[in-house]
């Protein structure tokens, strides 16, 4: 067993998976299939196509291999920066006065600042296998974009990404990273597309969201030669690619000699989430352990927590396959607020069986209250989280305080996804007093949810 007061994990570039776990595999109540809208009939991934690589559609369906290997050059990626580390939270622990032992996976040491290079590479690859040579996408607050730029470029792919217009203002600095890694960035809702000008043409002054910009992005590659669309989040295949982060996590907590009570992660569309719970969870599946996983969403945005299980389209304009999930609605417009990688309407396919089925839980959390937690993490740590990793802090916060009040010394594991150093703006306007919380009340979800 490790020395007690041993503060960070890491294993060797031969003990990096060389797997991705596919949880669809041992799931006892499969995810309902997506649907073609216009047929309604479940999609086969042939139908999938024209959008993606064949090798990304055919995961993305794949519902009997629980094991899929990672291809060798993406793995050569992957060792710039893996194994994260496994970080035990003493200063933290310390702050809040637990008993609780706090661990946090810290993907903010990869070259983009966030896990979201994990997929970036592997789905570069795979289209640059099949002879595309033009990838296009949305992003958020921007991390996504970041990490396809770059993988894009490593791959030598030409990359367009449309990035929700709030945080394109919001966040220059992302916008900057894409554009040094040759990207061509266009704030969404834009005139650029059929969709994006109907979006304006109905509200002029729209802000974006993750729906808006994915249509964009889906219509570009449509009606562009050699192109492919790729996806940061929601659908399997991408969470697939994140499970490196809990299976390099599962070996690291047995050197700390510990296994964890609580595995916790913020909530936009599912892949840091999945990525960090889903190879844990297999042992709850499949072994009858007893772990306990927590979806943090922001309040703004509860699709988990207040969201209705329906088919739903996973973007604004209806482009895209009905996919069975807890949504708000794909018109649903969301708050402004910074955690920007979280305002997406709806949920993984996956993670809204495994909602449905109560192997996971979801709370949700306000803006305000995940920047205290980004700030006592800073000052405990030394590390200035993202906005979206803010949530899972919170959420690991309020259950350390339970471990506090009942005196029981459990093991907490979160997903550090990424740093916040390009997000220093909204901690300023945090530190000043002038951001709010953005809470829906019952009668707008329903209203939301009407509209579909």
């Amino acid at each position: 067993m490790a020395n007690n007061k041993q503060k960070r994990f890491l294993l060797t570039e031969d003990e990096i998976p060389t797997h991705w776990y596919n949880i669809q595999a041992d799931m006892v109540n499969k995810p309902m299939p997506p649907l073609n809208p216009a047929t309604k009939e479940p999609l086969k991934p042939e139908d999938l196509y024209p959008i993606f690589s064949e090798e990304l559609s055919r995961q993305e369906l794949n519902m009997t291999d629980a094991w899929i290997e990672i291809p060798e050059e993406v793995r050569e990626y992957y060792k710039y920066y893996r194994s994260t580390p496994l970080v035990r939270a003493y200063g933290l622990e310390k702050a809040l006065g637990t008993p609780a032992h706090i661990y946090f996976k810290n993907e903010s040491v990869s070259p983009i600042g966030s896990h979201k290079i994990n997929s970036a590479l592997a789905q570069a690859y795979y289209c640059k296998k099949e002879g595309v040579t033009n990838i296009t996408t949305e992003t958020g607050a921007g991390q996504w974009g970041a990490a396809l730029s770059y993988a894009a470029k490593v791959f030598g792919l030409e990359a367009a990404v449309y990035q929700v217009k709030i945080s394109y203002e919001q966040k220059p600095y992302r916008r900057s990273i894409m554009q040094t890694f040759g990207a061509q960035v266009t704030p969404s809702p834009s005139m650029s597309t059929r969709a994006g000008k109907d979006i304006l043409t109905k509200t002029p002054n729209h802000q974006g969201s993750l729906g808006t910009a994915i249509s964009e992005a889906i219509e570009l590659a449509r009606t562009t030669p050699n192109c492919k669309y790729t996806l940061g989040s929601v659908l399997s295949h991408v969470t697939l690619h994140q499970t490196v982060i809990g299976l390099e996590a599962e070996k690291q907590m047995a050197m700390a000699g510990e296994y964890p009570d609580i595995v916790i992660g913020c909530f936009g569309g599912g892949s840091n989430f999945g990525g960090i719970a889903f190879p844990f969870m297999r042992h709850n599946i499949l072994e009858g352990k007893k772990t306990r996983f927590i979806a943090a969403e922001p309040a703004s945005c509860p699709k988990l927590t207040k969201g209705k299980f329906m088919y739903d389209f996973g973007d604004e304009a209806g482009y895209t396959p009905l996919l069975p999930m807890f949504s708000l609605g794909h018109k649903f417009a969301p708050a402004n607020i910074h955690a920007g990688g979280l305002r997406y309407h709806g949920a993984g396919v996956i993670v809204s069986q495994l909602l449905k089925d109560n192997l996971m839980e979801a709370v949700d959390i306000k803006q305000l209250d995940t920047f205290k937690a980004g700030c006592l993490f800073a000052q405990s740590e030394g590390i200035i989280p993202a906005p979206e990793s803010c949530h899972a802090i919170a959420a690991t916060i309020n259950e350390a305080l339970k471990c506090k009040e009942s005196g029981e010394e459990k093991v907490i594991l979160f997903n550090l996804s990424g740093h916040g150093l390009i997000d220093m703006a909204s901690y300023d306007q945090y530190l000043a007093g002038n951001l709010v919380n953005y809470e829906l009340s019952d009668e707008e979800i329903t209203q939301s949810i009407e509209k579909n």
